[in-house]
């Protein structure tokens, strides 16, 4: 009797399936990160002097979160006319193409120079920087390792600055100052939560009276050297949450004193950097390049006026700096009939391949853009229930508070003993 057959996958029929999953994941991964770092140019008018007129600039832009710190170091130098992307008709940019510019212009401006230690932390620039800022200097930052972040930014000429300041009448400038950098801050809130045995990230500890240790505190025994600690803790700590901008209004006003007039400079926040543009007028208004691919096709969005410190307030302005009206999207400041065009434009020079690596590095934005929005979606409804427990307890409190009031009040009173 004959066996009906079935059909088996042998070791090497598996093996090689494995094998062919794997190579489609790492091309498309290595698909992705090639469209990762290639960034569109825009075009834009800039006056380097004041007094000249405007001249035309190529701009790079940034998607999927590229390397802001790479971007806004090559931007500036690309506004002073120290690198120039040729040519001027080009319509996208690689990194690999412009970290050939950027390590040939700092071998030309400092032929006796070593710049090995700059030129080393040049492919760090694609994922981002180890900046550590003081808290107390828009301009002081603390090296990392051998410091080649901030050898980069010397001798390619560019200010590097930060608004994240301590003011220096709060009361918390004495702790502030003594912690001085945020990496040091973040290693006094590691070491103090470890002295009150994890407790210190997740419950409010209260600082202790002068009459001795809170209750608290000699729950983990410490010593006064390790309740000093946990005091500068909870300061700290209170710091860096009020600040979570990176930015400060005394910081904002040092900025606008340590920058000359119409000059550029690398703002550090957000963990991120930017171009910063002070005005020549008689404001000194700041302003940060808007290098969101959002606005490729939006001319009237140049810059971004910084005017407090969460953005509330801020306004887009063009090349003139006069105040914009941006309407957003792909192809924002294009009427029905030129997107149209535009897009057909595009998409019809295009090879079969290239038109493939384009609707691939949609889905991937599309993707990105989804996996931000319920990030947030996310961290917002941590917050609100954060804020439904807190009023919980708030009134939990006085609920308590109310009952041995009243508790006090009902309970019989003894009579005086009177002394004949």
């Amino acid at each position: 009797m004959t066996e009906p057959s079935t059909s088996q996958e042998t070791p090497a029929t598996t093996h090689d399936s494995q094998a062919t999953q794997i190579q489609t994941a790492q091309s498309n991964e290595n698909l992705q990160s090639s469209i990762e770092e290639i960034w569109y140019l825009k075009e834009i008018s800039y006056r380097p002097d004041p007094e000249s007129s405007p001249r035309r600039y190529k701009i790079i832009t940034q998607n999927f979160n590229g390397p802001c710190s790479f971007i806004a170091i090559c931007n500036i130098l690309i506004l002073r006319e120290w690198i120039q992307i040729l040519p001027f008709e080009r319509t996208t940019v690689s990194y690999d193409y412009l970290s050939q510019l950027v390590a040939e212009y700092l071998l030309t401006a400092h032929p006796d120079v070593d710049i090995s230690a700059a030129l080393s932390i040049m492919p760090a620039t694609r994922k981002g920087m180890d900046l550590n800022p003081l808290f107390t200097g828009a301009t002081s930052f603390r090296p990392a390792g051998i410091g080649g972040e901030l050898k980069l930014f010397e001798q390619a000429g560019i200010k590097l600055v930060h608004g994240w300041l301590v003011d220096p009448s709060s009361p918390e400038h004495k702790v502030i100052s003594r912690t001085a950098d945020y990496d040091s801050s973040v290693t006094l809130l590691v070491e103090v939560d470890h002295l009150t045995k994890g407790q210190f990230v997740v419950a409010d500890i209260e600082p202790s009276s002068s009459q001795g240790p809170s209750r608290q505190h000699s729950t983990y025994s410490l010593t006064p050297e390790e309740q000093q600690k946990v005091e500068d803790a909870l300061v700290v700590r209170n710091f860096i949450e009020t600040t979570s901008s990176q930015l400060t209004y005394h910081g904002l006003f040092e900025l606008a004193s340590v920058l000359e007039p119409n000059s550029l400079a690398a703002l550090f926040r957000n963990s991120h950097l930017s171009v910063l543009y002070k005005s020549a007028d008689d404001d000194g208004a700041l302003y940060t390049l808007v290098t969101d691919q959002v606005f490729l096709h939006e001319p009237s969005v140049v810059w971004e006026r910084l005017e407090d410190i969460d953005g509330g307030w801020s306004t887009f302005v063009d090349s003139d700096f006069v105040r914009s009206s941006p309407a957003g999207g792909d192809y924002a400041g294009h009427t029905a009939e030129s997107a149209l065009a535009a897009l057909e434009e595009q998409t019809g020079a295009l090879t079969l391949e290239e038109r493939a690596d384009a609707t691939l590095a949609r889905q991937l934005q599309d993707e990105e853009n989804a996996r931000m929005h319920d990030h947030y979606a996310r961290r917002d409804l941590a917050r609100l229930e954060q804020e439904r427990v807190e009023q919980g307890r708030v009134k939990e409190r006085e609920r308590q508070d109310r009952r041995r009031a009243l508790d006090n009040a009902l309970r019989p009173k003894k009579k005086d003993c009177i002394i004949m």
